[in-house]
């Protein structure tokens, strides 16, 4: 059975996408059997996975979906007969899908921005998680180089009950390119400091996996 994680914030412009689509194909060059699955109305990722079809060699497999509606149930359950790791980009969480896939996942993966209106909007995910009695771990994302926000945005979350995982995703240009080719950071710039990050993204969520 496939470990199911959950990609959720409440608040636009947080990353939700990217981290999904990088966190999807990281896992993949590791050797695991991973599916994608774009159920936010934007479909940002399905036009990621058009891109991506073009790009051949240079794209590690994985399994892609975008359900709505009735058909979010099925193609989970699907899926996670199938695969090693379900990566689900989730809509926003008014939306019954959200609740049902934040209730389904094993671990529900919160990208933040070290702001405070991030840190504000993360309530949402955390409530709904503590209510699913679902783990929930945060991800710093677009962290600048400078500053101090970081940690104190950290220690707020910490006071919540809300586990960071370390390094987190700096602000890199990588990032915005690799998706705009359909592509991981980890396939586009497989030596860059952004790859660092995003592997050491993928042990992490790969270690959770075996707790």
């Amino acid at each position: 059975m496939a470990f199911v994680v959950a990609v959720a914030q409440q608040k636009g412009g947080a990353g939700k996408s990217t981290v999904a689509a990088n966190l999807a194909a990281a896992l993949a060059a590791e050797g695991h059997r991973v599916a994608l699955l774009d159920t936010d109305p934007q479909q940002s990722l399905v036009r990621w996975h058009q891109e991506r079809q073009k790009q051949g060699i240079r794209a590690r497999p994985l399994s892609f979906d975008s359900p709505s509606g009735w058909r979010v149930p099925g193609a989970l359950d699907r899926l996670r007969r199938d695969q090693d790791f379900v990566i689900v980009d989730t809509p926003p969480h008014a939306e019954t899908e959200a609740k049902q896939l934040i209730r389904a996942a094993d671990l529900v993966l919160m990208p933040m921005q070290p702001s405070p209106a991030d840190f504000w909007a993360s309530e949402a995910t955390v409530k709904l998680a503590v209510e699913a009695h679902r783990r929930v771990t945060a991800v710093l994302n677009r962290v600048p180089a400078q500053g101090r926000l970081k940690e104190s945005i950290r220690a707020a979350l910490a006071e919540r009950g809300v586990p960071v995982l370390e390094g987190g995703l700096g602000n890199r240009v990588e990032f915005v390119t690799a998706f705009l080719d359909g592509l991981a950071v980890t396939e586009s710039a497989p030596k860059s400091l952004a790859a660092a990050e995003l592997r050491a993204l993928a042990a992490a969520v790969t270690a959770i996996s075996k707790e």
